[in-house]
């Protein structure tokens, strides 16, 4: 009996080694780089979460061109990786192409929905977030004027922009929100010189808080904030401590758990490809309070986000989004 469960035990301990090495995962980056502060980082941070709770290692590429998209992909599912995931709007079309050559192979794409039987789409309600660190921003602000600075100027990222002009012009009739973008290709997601340009000029025209949707431009934006006395709100990672006391919040966009949860479905075998939309209620979305700026929050402040975070989760509360109706009529 013994040498039975010995055996047994054996058996399992092989099968979930097996099962383990057979887990090839990989996270491909967009352009703006693995370490850009925002939403590549936040990527990275998942797939080491699952690589300290697993032990398992993971291959990951930091593409330098929209060329090298098509080809990362075939080159990692033609050496049986899986998944993949793919951080970012633009991996669509490779995508298309790709999964469809390599129907045993699961990816998983953040930002964009590819209709594939072997693709997972995980998109968010970034409207929500924004909502939130808007009504922050328009409560903080002693001018009444605050500002958003997006990076391409895409409707996703018009997305952002309109659930914080909401969440602002919710805290007052006389708010007003500034609006510009740094550009219409993807280098618009790496200029920090441009983007604090942007948000000086910003300031001059009476913004005092100033919320950003731009990627690695976007650490050039809380930069100027910080150096003009104003303040920033950091997007997808937690970006407070970049500049301690000089951002109110961050709108936290839970990439790192897009990706960490991806990997870990193939591993668990419960990957279940389609759509998943990741709002408040499912913890997707939502701002960031720590010891950088937690002294910027006043209960009057707390109070107010904290309605309206539970008004939105109820349904009593109808967050507009951009993707659905471009009129962002507020």
């Amino acid at each position: 009996m013994k040498k039975t469960l010995l055996g047994l035990l054996a058996l399992s301990m092989m099968s979930a080694t097996a099962l383990a090495a057979d887990i090839k995962p990989a996270v491909i980056y967009d352009l703006g780089g693995k370490f850009d502060k925002s939403f590549n980082e936040s990527a990275f941070n998942g797939a080491e979460k699952f690589k300290a709770e697993t032990g398992i290692a993971y291959r990951e590429f930091e593409i330098a061109n929209d060329a090298q998209r098509e080809q990362a992909l075939r080159r990692f599912a033609g050496d049986g990786n899986s998944p993949i995931v793919m951080a970012g709007f633009s991996w669509a079309a490779a995508l298309e192409k790709v999964a469809a050559e390599y129907p045993d192979t699961k990816f998983a794409v953040i930002d964009m929905v590819v209709d594939k039987p072997n693709v997972k789409s995980v998109v968010f309600k970034e409207q929500e977030g924004s909502y939130l660190v808007g009504i922050l921003a328009g409560l903080a602000s002693k001018s009444k004027t605050v500002s958003f600075v997006g990076g391409m100027d895409i409707p996703l990222i018009h997305k952002f922009a309109c659930g914080y002009i909401g969440g602002a012009k919710s805290t007052g009739a006389d708010v007003k929100v500034l609006e510009a973008y740094t550009g219409t290709t993807p280098e618009a997601w790496n200029d920090p010189v441009k983007g604090g340009e942007i948000a000086k000029s910003q300031f001059d025209q009476g913004s005092d808080v100033v919320y950003h949707a731009a990627g690695g431009t976007g650490v050039g934006v809380l930069q100027a904030a910080a150096d003009a006395g104003k303040l920033g709100i950091g997007v997808d990672s937690n970006q407070n401590a970049m500049q301690p006391g000089k951002i109110l919040t961050s709108m936290i966009k839970r990439v790192d758990v897009a990706v960490y949860d991806s990997f870990m479905s193939v591993k668990n075998d419960t990957f279940k490809a389609g759509i998943s939309n990741l709002g408040l209620k499912e913890d997707g979305v939502g701002y960031a309070v720590d010891d950088n700026n937690k002294a910027l929050i006043t209960p009057e402040m707390q109070a107010a986000v904290d309605k309206a975070k539970a008004d939105i989760i109820a349904g009593t509360l109808q967050v507009h989004d951009y993707m659905t109706d471009e009129t962002c009529a507020y």
